[in-house]
């Protein structure tokens, strides 16, 4: 716990800086902006433009500014794609199937979209995706042939290639990550960070070498594991999740790391909140303010996770900052504003 508490005192003696956030949060007002019979995991903010991809084929984009809606659905053959990962690139949009065979789309000419990448065979699963720059990028999945998947493009997502397995930390059985809110994957420079349900795997140089860390979340049964990750800067990150069949078990569901990913440590433990399914820092607070919300609703911290505070019973599955006191989080059937104040 040294390192914890030096962690504590050092972010609250350097808040003293210009500019500091107002008082935190007690309430959050809730606002659909689109509803649909979809379950919505992805969602990304490009500007004052929301873009997400869904069950159903189902993909599209919000107009923040005036709620216009522009929707299409994309068929492979006679099956229709099951889209929980999305990303972008300063001039393209990205999506990408759960199941196999897994279909990864690009804008194309005309804005129609192309397929990039497909994979197929017993075990494919993609559960989450980002790019570095508008050149690189990487998409992850459960494990197939004794090794996470792993995919990467260096040429703006145009082609995509699989990382062999020799490359990779040797895999543990059982070894894959959870599709719940596409959060598996952080990204800050040249360092990328994956939360599987066992482990956490990073690299230093975009994806070229890689390491694995041990956690202390709970994860001896397949619905158990850390379902999203988030980093502050390269040394600040958090881990959340649970067990979506027992979620109301707070146990072993989140922790801290101050040292890159190198250890961690239990935060709150045995304390609420319980199983969440995604976790984000709030803009401009330093590392202090954290989200995080799931099927048992949406939980805050102003103290770096040491302590929680339930804002809502509202569940969702993913949420995005726009700013320090508006987010934007999906769900089962719904796109919602989130006013925190």
């Amino acid at each position: 716990m040294r390192y914890l508490t030096i962690l504590f005192l050092f972010l609250f003696t350097f808040s003293c800086a210009e500019n500091q956030r107002p008082a935190p949060y007690t309430t959050v007002k809730i606002e659909p902006i689109y509803q649909d019979s979809l379950s919505i995991r992805a969602i990304d903010l490009v500007g004052n433009t929301l873009r997400y991809a869904a069950n159903k084929g189902t993909f599209g984009n919000i107009d923040l500014r005036n709620g216009k809606i522009m929707e299409g659905v994309k068929k492979f053959h006679t099956s229709i794609p099951e889209f929980r990962a999305i990303a972008h690139t300063s001039s393209d949009f990205f999506m990408l199937s759960v199941g196999s065979p897994a279909l990864l789309y690009k804008t194309g000419e005309g804005g129609k979209m192309d397929l990039v990448y497909m994979e197929e065979g017993d075990g494919v699963f993609y559960d989450a995706m980002t790019f570095w720059n508008d050149s690189e990028g990487i998409a992850i999945g459960d494990s197939v042939d004794g090794c996470l998947s792993i995919i990467i493009s260096r040429n703006g997502g145009y082609t995509w290639s699989k990382i062999p397995c020799e490359r990779l930390p040797e895999g543990i059985e059982g070894e894959g990550a959870f599709a719940a809110s596409n959060t598996n994957i952080k990204t800050i420079g040249d360092y990328t960070w994956i939360a599987t349900t066992k482990r956490i795997l990073f690299s230093p140089d975009k994806g070229t070498t890689w390491k694995a860390f041990e956690t202390p979340v709970a994860n001896t049964e397949a619905t158990q594991g850390i379902y999203s990750i988030d980093f502050w800067d390269k040394n600040i990150g958090i881990a959340f999740g649970g067990d979506y069949t027992n979620p109301e078990r707070n146990t072993a569901n989140k922790a801290i790391t101050i040292d890159g990913g190198k250890t961690w440590e239990l935060l709150a433990d045995g304390q609420n909140p319980s199983y969440k399914s995604c976790v984000q820092f709030v803009p401009n607070s330093e590392g202090k303010e954290i989200v995080a919300l799931g099927l048992t609703g949406i939980s805050y911290s102003s103290d770096i996770g040491k302590s929680w505070k339930k804002l809502s019973d509202e569940p969702f599955f993913t949420i995005r900052f726009l700013n320090d006191s508006t987010a934007y989080a999906a769900g089962r059937n719904r796109i919602a504003k989130l006013a925190f104040r």
